[in-house]
């Protein structure tokens, strides 16, 4: 099984802004107890694999598991909006991004780019989930495009999709076709 992780609260998570591959804050203090929450949820597992952010890997690290970093599950590149508050982006902007998978943030990354580059790690990692829990310590957008791949559904889907700071997506790979079992599971949260 994959267990697809997003990693903990940032203070720029908490404060509105799109938040890409460009800046790199650690967890906040809530975001550190999310993280030590999470290691029962993914008790057993063979290992983790997470994004080169500082987030993914303080999430990681928490998790008491063998972590490797594999850059394929880093956050969408914004560009120039990394950083940019949500409600400073125009409406006209976000029309023209869910019109067109295709279309890059700011000059980064487009939701078509990070599909295909997740939809490629997460087959490298089909297999070895079919026999093994592999945890996979990632970013919103990441999430989203794996959720996608498991359901067998274009890009265009994640703006229908949400996905809280340390939330939890299963995905069985035993079968013919990779099939979700869980998205945006957060229970594990409910004491804090």
């Amino acid at each position: 099984m994959l267990i697809v992780v997003r990693h903990g609260r940032t203070e720029a998570n908490a404060s509105g802004l799109l938040l890409g591959c460009r800046l790199d804050p650690g967890l906040d203090e809530l975001g550190q107890r999310q993280a030590v929450a999470l290691r029962d949820v993914v008790g057993g597992a063979a290992r983790a694999v997470c994004s080169p952010l500082r987030r993914t890997r303080e999430t990681a690290a928490a998790l008491g598991l063998p972590v490797e970093i594999d850059e394929r599950w880093v956050e969408i590149d914004y560009g120039t909006l990394d950083g940019t508050p949500l409600a400073e982006v125009p409406a006209a902007r976000w029309a023209e991004w869910r019109a067109d998978p295709e279309l890059p943030f700011g000059g980064g990354e487009s939701l078509a780019a990070v599909g295909r580059r997740v939809r490629a790690a997460a087959e490298d990692l089909a297999e070895e989930a079919r026999t093994s829990d592999i945890v996979v310590v990632t970013h919103v957008s990441p999430i989203k495009a794996v959720t996608a791949w498991a359901l067998g559904v274009g890009d265009d889907v994640i703006w229908r999709l949400w996905c809280a700071p340390a939330s939890v997506t299963t995905i069985g790979t035993e079968g013919p076709a990779p099939s979700l079992r869980g998205y945006n599971v957060t229970a594990h949260l409910d004491s804090l």
